[in-house]
C-alpha cells in the first residue's frame, strides 16, 4: 500500500512537471540542430572602392579595419594599398584619402609607400577617441585621428627600409598604448617601440646587444601579450634567422628554460630535431637531424592558451630548410608550439616536442611567378571542444589545420591549387567564425592566382573539417593587370544597417570589395581579421570577439511559496575586449516586489519604480555580478510560473535578454530510482 501511494505521488509529480513545461513553452523553444549551414552564399555588395577612374593601387597584405569614425551611426572601412582611405561601409564610397606618410593638411601627392601590415584602429592615447595607425615602405609609421590628420608627435621614420610589421599594445599597463613596428632591414636592429606621443620608448630599438640573434622582419611577424603572467605585456619577434626573440617591455629578453643553459629566448635556435636544438648547434652536413632548421623571415608568431590550462603558449610557423644545401628550394612550412619559457609545449596529453614534418613542398618561391605566400597562423577552437586548432596557408597551395594531436582532421589540408587549371593559386591568412551559431566554426579566406594567368582568386568558406561550403570568384582585375585575388586576410564586420556580417577584402587589382554574408546575424567571430584583431597583436585573447551574449541570470530558490523572498543574480560575461558603456535593466513583473539587497561588483546600480538599472564597464575577459532580492506575491493561490527578464546592452548596438523562472506552488520532480 505504501509503494502504491509512493508511485501515485511520483505520477502526480510528473503530471505537475508536464504542466510546468506547458507553461514554459510560451517562453522557450528548444534549439534545432541543423545538418547544413543556415547562412547563404556570399553576395557582392560593392567593389573598386578606393580605386581611380581607370586603375587601382596594388593591394598587398594589409587587412582593412572598420569603425564609426564620425559617430554618425554608419561604419567606415579603413584600408590602404599605398594611400590610406576611409570608405562608407554601406556603399563603398570614398570619404577621404591621404598619401602614406602624409595627412589631410598636406597637398595630395602620389603615394609611393606601400602598406604591408593591417590597419590598426584603437584609442591609442586613451582620450576617448579612435585613432588610426599605419606603417609603410620608406620606413614611415603614422598615427591619425578619425578625420585623417596626424596626431601630435607623428609621423615617425625609424628606418628608410619598409615597415612590414605593426601592432599596438599597452605594454606596461598605464592605460596608454605603445606602437610597435618591425622592419625589413639588413641588420639585427629590427624592432622599434614608440609611446603614444611619438617618443621612442627607453630600451628600444632591439636587437642591439648580444642576448640573441635577429635580422630583417619580412612579414607582420610580431605578437604581443602577457606571456609570463607578470601583468606586463611582452613582444615576441620571429625574424630572418632560425631564432625567435622575446622581449620584456623594457627591451630586455626573456630567459629560456634552464634546459638551454643560461640563454635567453633569442639565443636558442629552432631545429626540426629537439635533440639538436638542445645541444645548441647542428653540423649542417646533409644529415636531416643536423641540417633541418626553420627560418622565420616570413614566419609570424601568435599567442594563445591552446589547451585551456590558463597558460599562454607561442604558436609560430616558419620555413624549414636544409642548412647544408641552403634555400631555395625549401622543404615545408613548419609549425611549432612553445611554452612561455621557450621549451616545446608538452602537457602530458599533447606532445609538441616533436613536430609535424613534411607538410608540403613549395609550389613556387619566386614572387615573379606568383606573389609570395605568407603562412600567418590563426588559432581558434573549430570543433567546440575547448582546445585550439592552428590554421594557416602554406606555399604548397594548401590551407592546413592542425589539431593538438598534431594531425589534420577531416578534409584538411584543403588545396586551393588545382593542377588542371595550369596555374598556381595561393591562399590568404584565414579568419574564423561560427557563422551560423551552431557551435562549429567556419574558416574563411581568399586566394590569388599566378601572374599572367588572366584569372582571379576566390572567397572561400569551409566548414570546420575543411569541406568547402561556398567558393565565389572575386572580381576580375581592373586597369590592365593580368591576375587578381586577395592577399591579406578578409575582415569580418557588420558595415551596414542590416544585422548580417560582411566580408571586407583588399584585393590586388580591384580595390576594396565587400560581400554580404546572408544569415549571419548571430555569428560569433573567433579570429576576425589579419593577425586576429584591430590591434594586430596576434594575441588570441585580444582576438576573441567582445560580446555579452554568454551572460546569465539565475534565481535562488527557484521554487517556493507565496510571500517567499528570492535572490536574482545577473552575471555579465565578456570574453573579449572591454565594453565601456554596457548597461542592464530589469523591470520586475507584477507578481514580484523589490526587496532590497541591491549590489553590483562594479559600475553604477539603482532601483526606482519597479526597475533595476545598471551601467558601467565590463572589462577585457571580465565579469560583472549583480544581485537583488524580490518578494513573491503573497496572494498567489495556484501553480504559477513567474518569468523575470533582464535586458542587457553592450553600448555599441547589441542587446540580449536573459531570464530566470520562479516556480510557485509547484512540485520538485526527480527521476525515480529503480531497484530490485
Amino acid at each position: 500500500m505504501r509503494q502504491l501511494t509512493s508511485n501515485r505521488r511520483k505520477i502526480l509529480g510528473l503530471l505537475e512537471c508536464f504542466i510546468l513545461l506547458a507553461l514554459l513553452s510560451a517562453h522557450t523553444v528548444p534549439p534545432s540542430v541543423q545538418a547544413h549551414p543556415s547562412f547563404g552564399m556570399p553576395l557582392l555588395k560593392w567593389q573598386l572602392a578606393g580605386c581611380y577612374n581607370s586603375w587601382c593601387e596594388t593591394g598587398w597584405y594589409s587587412s582593412p579595419a572598420t569603425a564609426d569614425l564620425d559617430s554618425d551611426g554608419q561604419v567606415e572601412v579603413i584600408a590602404s594599398a599605398y594611400s590610406i582611405f576611409a570608405l562608407d561601409g554601406s556603399t563603398g564610397n570614398l570619404e577621404w584619402r591621404v598619401s602614406s606618410g602624409h595627412d589631410r593638411s598636406q597637398p595630395a601627392e602620389p603615394s609611393v609607400g606601400r602598406t604591408w601590415p593591417g590597419i590598426v584602429v584603437a584609442d591609442v592615447d586613451q582620450d576617448g577617441a579612435i585613432e588610426i595607425v599605419t606603417a609603410h615602405s620608406g620606413g614611415w609609421v603614422s598615427v591619425y585621428n578619425a578625420q585623417g590628420y596626424f596626431e601630435p608627435g607623428w609621423p615617425k621614420q625609424p628606418t628608410s627600409r619598409e615597415l612590414r610589421g605593426l601592432a599596438v599594445s599597452d605594454l606596461d599597463g598605464n592605460g596608454s598604448m605603445e606602437i610597435i613596428v618591425t622592419g625589413a632591414v639588413d641588420n639585427q636592429v629590427n624592432t622599434w617601440v614608440y609611446q603614444a606621443n611619438g617618443i621612442l620608448r627607453p630600451g628600444w630599438p632591439q636587437l642591439n646587444n648580444a642576448s640573441g640573434y635577429a635580422w630583417g622582419v619580412f612579414n607582420d611577424n610580431a605578437a604581443v601579450g602577457d606571456l609570463n603572467d607578470d601583468g606586463l605585456n611582452e613582444i615576441v619577434v620571429p625574424s630572418d634567422v632560425h631564432y625567435i626573440c622575446a622581449y620584456r617591455a623594457d627591451g630586455t629578453q626573456l630567459p629560456a628554460n634552464a634546459m638551454y643553459g643560461s640563454k635567453a629566448w633569442g639565443a636558442v635556435g629552432v631545429w626540426e630535431s629537439l635533440a639538436t636544438e638542445l645541444r645548441g648547434w647542428g653540423e649542417c652536413n646533409g644529415v636531416r637531424a643536423e641540417s633541418y632548421r626553420t627560418n622565420f623571415a616570413d614566419g609570424p608568431g601568435v599567442l594563445a592558451d591552446v589547451n585551456g590550462d590558463g597558460q599562454i603558449e607561442v604558436v609560430a610557423t616558419g620555413n624549414v630548410y636544409d642548412c647544408h644545401a641552403g634555400y631555395p628550394p625549401s622543404k615545408y612550412d613548419g609549425v611549432y608550439v612553445f611554452n612561455a619559457d621557450r621549451s616545446r609545449f608538452n602537457d602530458s596529453v599533447f606532445d609538441w616536442q616533436s613536430v609535424p614534418v613534411d607538410t608540403g613542398a613549395p609550389l613556387s618561391e619566386d614572387y615573379n611567378v606568383i606573389e609570395s605566400n605568407q603562412p600567418n597562423p590563426a588559432v581558434a577552437d573549430l570543433d567546440g571542444d575547448g582546445l585550439m586548432e592552428i590554421v594557416y596557408a602554406a606555399y604548397d597551395g594548401r590551407v592546413h589545420s592542425f589539431w593538438l594531436d598534431k594531425t589534420e582532421h577531416g578534409n584538411w589540408p584543403f588545396s586551393v591549387y588545382n593542377p588542371a587549371e595550369d596555374f598556381y593559386r595561393f591562399a590568404s591568412e584565414p579568419v574564423i567564425a561560427d557563422l551560423d551559431a551552431d557551435g562549429y566554426a567556419e574558416v574563411i579566406f581568399t586566394s590569388w592566382t599566378q601572374k599572367n594567368s588572366h584569372h582571379t582568386g576566390k572567397l572561400h568558406i569551409l566548414d570546420y573539417l575543411g569541406n568547402p561550403i561556398y567558393e565565389v570568384n572575386l572580381p576580375d582585375a581592373f586597369g590592365g593587370a593580368d591576375w587578381n585575388g586577395g592577399l591579406p586576410a578578409p575582415t569580418l564586420a557588420n558595415i551596414d544597417a542590416d544585422p548580417d556580417l560582411e566580408a571586407v577584402i583588399l584585393t590586388a587589382h580591384s580595390g576594396v570589395v565587400a560581400y554580404d554574408l546572408p544569415g549571419t546575424e548571430n555569428a560569433y567571430i573567433r579570429w576576425g581579421t589579419g593577425r586576429g584583431n584591430y590591434l594586430r597583436d596576434g594575441n588570441l585573447t585580444s582576438s576573441i570577439q567582445p560580446s555579452l551574449k554568454d551572460s546569465s541570470k539565475t534565481v535562488h530558490p527557484y521554487n517556493g511559496t507565496p510571500g517567499d523572498t528570492v535572490t536574482f543574480t545577473i552575471m555579465l560575461r565578456n570574453p573579449g575586449r572591454q565594453f565601456n558603456q554596457a548597461s542592464m535593466s530589469d523591470t520586475l513583473p507584477s507578481n514580484l516586489a523589490f526587496a532590497g539587497n541591491l549590489w553590483a561588483s562594479s559600475g553604477d546600480i539603482s532601483y526606482s519604480a519597479g526597475k533595476i538599472n545598471w551601467n558601467g564597464a565590463v572589462d577585457t575577459s571580465g565579469e560583472v555580478i549583480i544581485h537583488f532580492n524580490a518578494t513573491v506575491d503573497a496572494g498567489i493561490s495556484s501553480t504559477t510560473v513567474i518569468y523575470n527578464k533582464a535586458n542587457i546592452s553592450d553600448g555599441i548596438g547589441h542587446t540580449w535578454q536573459k531570464g530566470a523562472y520562479v516556480y510557485v506552488l509547484g512540485y520538485s520532480v526527480f527521476l525515480p530510482l529503480a531497484g530490485r
